[in-house]
């Protein structure tokens, strides 16, 4: 693994803690999952993409991360050393929830076909 992956792998790992642990934000409800995280070759920027599983506001959850930005990069910056700590963006990750719709559509698609048989 390269070593801009390995870094990338970390600040995923950190991220996902310091949310599920340390966010103390009221609107920040329902399981979290940090899927992935890109940080720019030179570590000026990171987009962090949540996937967010339960009956909440998911916006509200992505804007409540950002209000949070600060203590978290303070907290990424204690756990992950890097030359810039970068500036975090989050993104809501529907990965999940398209292939769940994609599995039902397949499934009924399935079901006809062996009702017309």
């Amino acid at each position: 693994m390269q070593r801009h992956e390995r870094l990338e792998q970390d600040v995923k790992i950190a991220l996902s803690d310091i949310i599920m642990h340390e966010v103390k934000e009221k609107s920040v409800t329902g399981l979290i999952s940090v899927t992935d995280v890109k940080i720019t070759p030179d570590q000026k920027y990171a987009t962090v993409y949540v996937s967010i599983f339960g009956k909440c506001n998911k916006d509200k959850v992505v804007e409540a991360l950002t209000k949070a930005k600060g203590f978290i990069k303070k907290e990424l910056g204690r756990r992950v050393r890097m030359r810039n700590m970068p500036e975090i963006t989050f993104k809501l990750d529907n990965s999940m929830e398209y292939g769940e719709h994609m599995d039902r559509v397949i499934k009924e698609v399935i079901e006809k076909d062996n009702m017309n048989k």
